[in-house]
């Protein structure tokens, strides 16, 4: 199990971004939240498998129609025993 930290930049706020990545971590078994920042960027945070946060990342950089992912970084932090499921934060 491990635990990354998401920056995505680019068109993901506005567009349903944070709907889809909800969308998406329930079809992967992840684990984690979703919120909008001030500087136009989202940030997440994901839990799972190493397998299923690559496909949900995977994923998340396909996208839809309305966003557009120019970067996405990620970094390992530390685990959220007891988490069930992924929230958007407002």
């Amino acid at each position: 199990m491990i635990r990354v930290r998401l920056r995505f930049t680019g068109r993901v706020q506005g567009v349903g971004f944070r709907y889809f990545a909800q969308m998406n971590a329930a079809q992967f078994h992840v684990t984690g939240w979703v919120k909008n920042m001030y500087d136009g960027s989202v940030t997440a945070e994901a839990q799972g498998t190493k397998k299923q946060i690559e496909d949900f990342i995977e994923s998340m950089k396909h996208g839809h129609r309305f966003m557009r992912i120019d970067h996405v970084t990620a970094e390992e932090c530390p685990l959220c025993e007891g988490e069930k499921d992924f929230k958007v934060k407002y």
